[in-house]
């Protein structure tokens, strides 16, 4: 691993080559370790195990000191990787408090934040789109019985 960061890395055992890649990974790749799993009833709903985290959503803390504490996300901070919830703060010496940074992994989305139309179509996945690319073709496959070919381009290229 010569390179800052390379495409090509598949693993390796060793922890600093762990960290390396983590650290000098572009932001399209870091957002990939912002994830967290799902409650049991969003799985039901949803069909997913785990989903990347935004700014919004609401999350129970699994574990560390804050275990069991439920928040709005405040802050996604993709290049070190963690997120703040909201009311999880720690008291500096000087009686002032700080946001706590916690990794996405150890939280549980409780409920998702669905203002972004895209978001629920990610969430939704491959399956309802392939359902839906099936009612496509049965709606063109009933079209073209009914019509001739020559109607049925004349309407495509509407």
């Amino acid at each position: 691993m010569k390179n800052k960061f390379s495409t090509k890395w598949k693993g390796s055992r060793q922890p600093r080559k762990k960290r390396k890649y983590q650290a000098n990974a572009p932001l399209h790749i870091k957002g990939n370790f912002l994830i967290a799993h799902l409650s049991k009833e969003l799985r039901k709903k949803y069909g997913k195990r785990k989903t990347r985290v935004r700014k919004g959503d609401k999350v129970r803390i699994m574990k560390g000191e804050f275990k069991k504490k439920d928040g709005k996300i405040t802050n996604v901070f993709m290049k070190i990787g963690k997120i703040t919830v909201e009311g999880i703060q720690r008291k500096k010496r000087d009686g002032s408090k700080v946001d706590v940074k916690i990794y996405p992994s150890n939280t549980q989305i409780i409920e998702i934040d669905l203002n972004d139309k895209n978001r629920e179509k990610i969430l939704k996945g491959k399956e309802n789109t392939k359902s839906e690319m099936k009612k496509e073709t049965r709606q063109v496959d009933a079209k073209m019985s009914s019509t001739s070919v020559a109607e049925f381009k004349e309407t495509q290229k509407k």
